[in-house]
This record gives structure tokens, sequence and C-alpha cells, in this order.
């Protein structure tokens, strides 16, 4: 979305403001903690819970709570940028309610429950002339970043099948409402953005999908496959096969890159309990994941970034730079989500 500079009013000197929607998981733990690290304030928070209104003034003190997104707004001179962190099945209406009020916004991932209402949200921020982008901070995950730097090198060839899993080791479900919410819940909602996305920024558009979707332990699905058939480049097709899972006894191989001159693969994910982490015991610091031929391997150099690149991201583009993530991509994920979901309940392989 095209921004102009009296949407996004620079503040050359001043750490950017953030008035903050929500104050659990996502909001503590993830956006809040990584604007901080990125030199960024929350200045205005929305949460009712008084454990968590208290943690808020406690993180950030003189910050301004409010009951809701609507007393929010209201104190319009509090803060830069809106960040939405709502759950999921409230995105699409606290979306509209800030475009209205023409407040530039993040918005976390799914940016809606389905296609339509993702279309939705971007055409209303558009009629608005509401700037927002959208919380895909996996873009800048350093696993993502050596993958790129590692197929940009021509290592392993022509690439023609990329694997990732996201799977963990718990039996005994959390009581979140991603867990237990069958309209906004569940993994692929919650994991397939961040899974579908990085396959579609390193591959290209998708041009069907095969899907199998389960609820082993939960009301909405906890085991997701997915495979994506992406749009030919240069006469090669590459397929995509994506996993998300809750009840996984062995997780990984986090992400295999299959080319005809090798592959790249990468074992074990963020500290989650693994037996391919033994095959890591020998990897020199600062690497990350390894290129292979057979038996043979060696080790690759750790792409530099983080997540809270993402947050920096923001602060240059609320200073006038390019949108950090354009919200025409999440839309365009969720419509794959969709055709998953239909896939699964036919069992075809379906177009998108």
């Amino acid at each position: 979305m095209t921004t102009t500079s009296a949407q996004l009013q620079g503040r050359a000197g001043t750490p950017v403001r953030i008035g903050l929607v929500g104050y659990g998981g996502a909001g503590r733990g993830i956006h809040a903690r990584l604007a901080r690290e990125a030199g960024l304030v929350v200045t205005a928070v929305v949460a009712r819970n008084p454990e968590r209104r208290a943690s808020a003034a406690a993180d950030w003190p003189g910050v301004r709570l409010h009951d809701d997104l609507t007393g929010l707004l209201g104190d319009r001179g509090a803060f830069d940028v809106v960040v939405i962190a709502s759950p999921s099945a409230l995105h699409a209406e606290h979306a509209a309610q800030v475009s209205a009020a023409g407040v530039p916004f993040v918005l976390d991932k799914p940016i809606a429950l389905d296609g339509a209402q993702a279309a939705e949200v971007v055409a209303t921020a558009q009629a608005a002339g509401t700037p927002f982008t959208v919380f895909q901070n996996r873009r800048w995950d350093p696993e993502q970043l050596t993958l790129r730097s590692v197929l940009a090198s021509g290592d392993l060839g022509r690439v023609h099948t990329f694997e990732r899993r996201w799977e963990r080791w718990r039996p005994v479900p959390q009581q979140r409402w991603k867990e237990n919410d069958p309209v906004g819940g569940g993994l692929l909602l919650d994991l397939g953005p961040h899974l579908v996305d990085s396959a579609t920024q390193l591959f290209g558009p998708v041009r069907s999908v095969y899907a199998e979707l389960r609820a082993l332990t939960t009301p909405t699905e906890d085991d997701v496959f997915l495979t994506l058939h992406h749009a030919p480049s240069d006469g090669r097709e590459v397929v995509s096969r994506l996993w998300a899972a809750s009840v996984v006894g062995a997780p990984g191989p986090r992400t295999r890159v299959l080319g005809d001159a090798g592959a790249y693969v990468v074992t074990t994910f963020e500290n989650d309990a693994s037996p391919f982490e033994v095959f890591d015991d020998a990897a020199p610091d600062g690497t990350e994941g390894w290129v292979t031929h057979g038996r043979e391997r060696r080790p690759v150099p750790r792409a530099a970034g983080g997540h809270a690149d993402f947050y920096r991201a923001v602060a240059g583009w609320v200073d006038g730079g390019p949108v950090p993530v354009e919200p025409a991509d999440a839309v365009r994920t969720a419509h794959v989500l969709d055709v998953a979901r239909d896939s699964a309940r036919s069992g075809r392989r379906l177009e998108v």
C-alpha cells in the first residue's frame, strides 16, 4: 500500500511511539519485545485484564492504558502507529476501525479469517487512505535470510523441492484461544501464513494446493500438511511441502531444500526438542544449517538479521520509507489457505 507524507509523519530524532492493541502472548511476548529491541516505545495499550494492565505499566512507565480500541483511538496524540495484536477473529473488525480513524497501523497475521475478508480489509484501508503493513516477521528470520543467500549462491543448482516443518511435542494443549477457538484458532491460521509466505517469497506464486488437516487434541486443527505447486520459473516447477503440528515426538528436520546440485538442511528450530539435535553438535558458532551432498556436508554462515528488523523497518516506514510488507501479499496467502481448506475437505489437489 502506498503511503503519503501526510499519513506517516516523520519523527526524526525521537523514537516511534506505538499504540498496542492487546498485551497477551503476542502483544507483550512478541510485538512489545521486538519493538523495544528495535528502539521503538509502547506509549499506549488496550488491555482489560488487570494483570496485563499491570504488566504494561511495569514494562513501559507512563504508558496510557485503555479498555478498548475506541478509547485508544481517542488518545491520538499518544502514539504514531497502532499495532493490532488482538485475537485473529477480531483482526478485520479492528483493522476497519483503525482505518476509519486514519491511523497508520501494523496488523498481525492472519489479517483476516479468509481470503474474501482479507481483501475487504485491504479495500477498506485503501478507501480510507490509511496505510498499513502486515506482521510477517519471519521474513527477517536468520534461517530465511541464510536460505536466500544459499539460493543466490547457486550451490544447490536448480531447486525442485522446498520443505519446512513447524513441529512441536505438545501432547497436552495450552489453554488459549489459539487452541480452542474453532473460528480464529488452529495451526492453519496461526502458522500457515508464515509457512506459505516463506515459500512464496522464495519460489513465487502458488498454482495449486493439496492439503491434509486434522484435529488430534484440540477443537481446531493441530496437524497440518500442505503441498504447494508454484508457478513454473525457467521451465522448472518448485514444489513446497509444509508441516505444522503439535503432537510430534520427533520434530524436524526444520528445513530441507533440494536441488540438482545439492541440498540445504536446517535440523532444529528455536530450541524445540528434537532427535536431530545431535546433527548440529559439530556445527561451528555463527552457522545456520548445512549444504549437503549425500554424506558430505559443510556449515553455512548465518546471515545477519533478526525479527526486530521488522520493527526497524516499521520505524523507517513511519519516517517515509518503504512499506515493510505489502498487504496484498497477505491477501494472496489467505486465498492459498482457503484453497487448502477446500482441498482437505475434498481430498483433491485444487487450483488456486
